[in-house]
């Protein structure tokens, strides 16, 4: 059984991100055969000030057959701020699309909540394979959904971004995560490696990915003011969405 996260942090998380935490690493470990996935150095485990107040960066990482790196990262700033953030990174030889998911959380309450299977296909579209599986899961019902950002056209049509307003819709949040989370790993296990001008297109498409995700100014200003540019550029590029060769 994989442990989630040092013990003095996930009691500290929203409950929320404990639960997402957990589920995403129950479901890698149920569907899928993995093998540790080395971080550049000193990149694991972070702690930083920020405002006055102690930043602390957990990562965890992992490869199997048919994805390069899958990532869960949890964050934690202060009594203020509760950060989930988790991307699984196909090998370009199999054309899968990319799960993001992400959960922001402040004193008032969780402020933000996206997951995606995000295409990376030429035709930015989902396989018929994603399409039924996705369309054929029970309706999801959130008061209040949010924008996407300016770089939003990497996202599909199944992307759901809200801020959920009670208890029943933080919990339905999470089994739609699940969904997502068992189909996809279902479908990659199924997949078959592509070999030459397909696997290029899947590359590229995963390139195009990275490079929007990169363009994210939030979490960009929040490294560069707890760790300096350099070190969040670093961090930006070489952990949070790095390229593939």
């Amino acid at each position: 059984m994989i442990a989630v996260t040092n013990p003095e942090i996930l009691p500290l998380l929203h409950p929320l991100i404990g639960q997402l935490a957990t589920a995403i690493l129950s479901q890698w470990e149920n569907y899928l055969d993995l093998s540790p996935f080395e971080l550049p150095e000193g990149l694991g485990y972070v702690e930083g000030r920020l405002e006055g107040e102690k930043l602390i960066i957990e990562n965890r990482c992992y490869q199997t057959p048919q994805f390069r790196k899958m990532h869960l990262e949890l964050a934690k700033l202060g009594n203020g701020l509760d950060i989930l953030h988790c991307v699984m990174f196909p090998r370009p030889e199999y054309p899968l699309p990319m799960f993001g998911c992400d959960i922001v959380s402040g004193k008032a309450g969780i402020s933000a909540a996206i997951v995606d299977l995000s295409p990376t296909s030429g035709d930015k579209t989902l396989s018929s394979a994603y399409n039924e599986a996705l369309a054929a899961l029970p309706g999801a019902d959130f008061a209040q959904a949010r924008d996407l950002p300016p770089w939003g056209h990497i996202f599909s049509e199944y992307c759901l971004f809200i801020r959920p307003e009670t208890a029943a819709e933080e919990r339905q949040f999470l089994q739609r995560v699940t969904d997502f989370l068992t189909i996809h790993c279902k479908c990659a296990k199924e997949s078959q490696p592509l070999s030459g001008e397909e696997a290029r297109i899947y590359l590229q498409g995963q390139r195009d990915y990275c490079s929007q995700q990169q363009k994210n100014d939030k979490t960009r200003r929040v490294l560069e003011k707890a760790f300096g540019w350099e070190w969040a550029e670093r961090y930006m590029t070489g952990v949070l969405f790095d390229l593939p060769d």
